[in-house]
């Protein structure tokens, strides 16, 4: 592999993502920040690896497919994104300050919320869901369109009438945004989730692009 940069890189926050030399980043592929890529990482076209204030750190001979989305945050707490070696991350997946142990399976689609931690060996199947401050277990199998909640993790599909209520009682925008509103109140909830967004997306006006 070509020891020289690759992909878009970003400075943003005072910090610029470091590529170990023997790691592919695709040309497409946007690194931001505190990012830092591990020997023998692929990173694939489209994916963005956004550090927000905390730090991404991408293993060794860890996969990150086409499209997806690691984004860290400090906006309620540090929320590093932290993906150990000889994981993959499908296309399309999103991974939000959470933790990803070795040898983790993050299929097509797949979504990993703040503070999630998966154990060594877990597999999160096409189009599934792992909430807010949720654990897998080592080897556990999360299956496709199916959301994991809580610790210890329960599973529930899509159409279970027990879903909505579960996913109000995980404190959500609290967890991920650092925001007190009910889950019924709506309106001022997303308004207030925006412009926490609005604030810390705010210092991108003053990146730089490398290379």
């Amino acid at each position: 592999m070509s020891a020289e940069p690759q992909g878009i890189r970003i400075r943003h926050r005072g910090h610029e993502p470091q590529v170990h030399p023997t790691a592919y980043v695709a040309p497409t592929a946007t690194l931001v920040g505190d990012v830092r890529v591990g020997p023998r990482a692929r990173v694939m076209y489209g994916a963005v690896l956004d550090a927000e204030g905390a730090r991404i750190e991408v293993g060794e001979a860890a996969v990150i497919c086409e499209n997806a989305v690691l984004r860290a945050s400090t906006v309620a707490g540090d929320q590093p994104v932290v993906v150990h070696d000889h994981v993959f991350v499908g296309p399309h997946a999103t991974l939000l300050g959470c933790e990803v142990g070795r040898c983790v399976y993050v299929a097509t689609s797949a979504t990993v919320l703040q503070q999630a931690r998966l154990g060594a060996g877990s597999v999160v199947a096409v189009g599934a869901l792992v909430h807010a401050r949720t654990v897998l277990p080592d080897e556990h199998f999360v299956p496709p369109h199916t959301v994991a909640l809580d610790e210890p993790v329960r599973l529930l599909a899509p159409g279970d009438p027990g879903l909505a209520g579960a996913i109000g009682r995980v404190g959500f925008a609290q967890t991920a945004f650092g925001i007190d509103t009910e889950w019924t109140d709506r309106i001022s909830r997303y308004e207030q989730i925006t412009e926490v967004r609005v604030a810390e997306f705010g210092a991108h006006a003053d990146d730089d692009a490398l290379g």
